[in-house]
């Protein structure tokens, strides 16, 4: 499967297809309303005693025409995160910080 995701794309950067431009890309992004959840420490995934997890549900819209892992690289390039995360799933517990840009 990783060489299909691959393929894909470097297709769709060669072609512009299924990604957003980045005019469109701004208006994918939603304002929506912060969620947030403590959890005790389970003494396996270390939780931190006062940061809440946060969950921002529907934060990126995704259009049937757009390819959803397209949009998502256009948002992590625009902050600064490298082509790190398609088509990859780590074996070890591992964090990730919201988009600070656009959910701060």
């Amino acid at each position: 499967m990783a060489v299909l995701e691959t393929l894909k794309k470097v297709a769709e950067k060669a072609t512009g297809l299924a990604r957003p431009s980045s005019d469109r890309l701004e208006q994918l992004v939603r304002s929506r309303k912060v969620n947030t959840f403590k959890f005790k420490d389970d003494g396996v995934i270390p939780n931190h005693p006062h940061w809440p997890f946060a969950l921002y549900r529907g934060a990126v819209a995704l259009p049937d025409n757009l390819d959803p892992a397209a949009i998502m690289e256009n948002l992590f390039e625009r902050n600064g995160w490298g082509g790190s995360w398609r088509d990859g799933i780590y074996d070890y517990v591992h964090y990730l910080l919201a988009f600070t840009r656009y959910l701060a």
